[in-house]
């Protein structure tokens, strides 16, 4: 952006790639009307977040959209695209593609790639790769993607590639028809197997977290141990609704956060291996559903990820080292 110290009339080098006057019979027009009339091809309300995202100077400073221009003013504009708007461009991302036909994809995502673009995470994304994959993606909305895992959770995703398999998977998991199966290491010797019921919607005072809390969203997660160590378990948690962080938060609201969840488990503990994991522990391994198509029900099954793999490895080589 110009310092506003250093305006002067002349045009200047800047990300401000459009310079123009105010014409005479546009005075008394809020600014937002005259740009409006000066950019026609533009809807107005991209041009008030412009105004309101500082990217038109009047003389020289930043303008307001109830601002009234008198005639002659130079008008400075940053009509580069914002990150947003060219955020859902094809890149190519190795894709991991369990199954495909001509109504949906099967995907195994790998932990650390984001899903859809949103903020920190403009491009690189799943959806990204998605339309670099297949172009006519981009007529079906977020390209076919009909529900989502957190950035370090590795495992199964379906993708639509038309619309009316997308509604009709939309469908299925509102219904609750689309069975979901994930595997988690968590802190703590997990007695036996349940369910949490309870809500989740975000933390009243940190806004980037979830949490249980009253008046959230019906939230419901079975779990059944699988393997017990002296430190962690390992469990298998099945879905009934598919809420944001649902099993990591709803471990740690029973005492056994996740092995490496930065958000809701990290704590510092004794066994080395847990505390040096890196991301949640968390591995979507199974996914079933109805195919939109032939209405035949199918399955599919994927092995956890070599980091997961490593730290059971070594969370079990320890404890033979210590007689456990």
């Amino acid at each position: 952006m110009i310092d506003r110290a250093d305006y002067s009339a002349e045009p200047v080098e800047s990300e401000f790639d459009e310079v123009r006057t105010v014409p005479d019979d546009l005075a008394g027009k809020r600014l937002d009307q005259a740009l409006a009339a000066m950019y026609p091809d533009l809807s107005r309300n991209r041009l008030q977040q412009w105004i309101r995202d500082g990217r038109v100077l009047v003389d020289g400073e930043a303008g307001a959209p109830k601002r009234k221009v008198r005639g002659g003013e130079l008008l400075q504009v940053d009509t580069e695209p914002a990150v947003e708007a060219t955020a859902f461009e094809p890149e190519p991302i190795a894709l991991t593609i369990v199954y495909e036909d001509e109504a949906i994809l099967v995907i195994d995502k790998p932990a650390g790639l984001v899903v859809h673009p949103g903020s920190g995470n403009w491009h690189g994304t799943l959806l990204n790769g998605l339309l670099h994959y297949q172009a006519t993606l981009a007529a079906v909305p977020r390209a076919g993607i009909v529900h989502r895992l957190d950035k370090e959770t590795s495992g199964l995703m379906v993708v639509a590639k038309t619309l009316a398999a997308q509604t009709h998977l939309v469908r299925q998991l509102q219904a609750r028809s689309v069975s979901r199966e994930y595997v988690a290491l968590v802190h703590g010797r997990v007695a036996g197997g349940g369910a949490v019921d309870a809500p989740i919607g975000r933390h009243p005072t940190v806004r980037t977290r979830m949490a249980v809390v009253p008046g959230g969203r019906e939230a419901v997660t079975h779990y059944q141990p699988e393997r017990r160590f002296a430190e962690c378990t390992l469990v298998a948690c099945r879905l009934e609704t598919g809420r944001t962080h649902q099993i990591r938060v709803h471990m740690a609201h029973i005492g056994h956060p996740l092995v490496g969840d930065p958000v809701y488990g990290r704590r510092r503990c004794a066994n080395a291996v847990l505390q040096a994991f890196e991301r949640q522990a968390l591995h979507a391994r199974r996914l079933g559903l109805i195919h939109p198509v032939s209405g035949e029900a199918l399955e599919w099954n994927a092995p956890i990820p070599r980091d997961f793999h490593a730290l059971l490895v070594a969370v079990e080589a320890g404890e033979v080292a210590n007689g456990a």
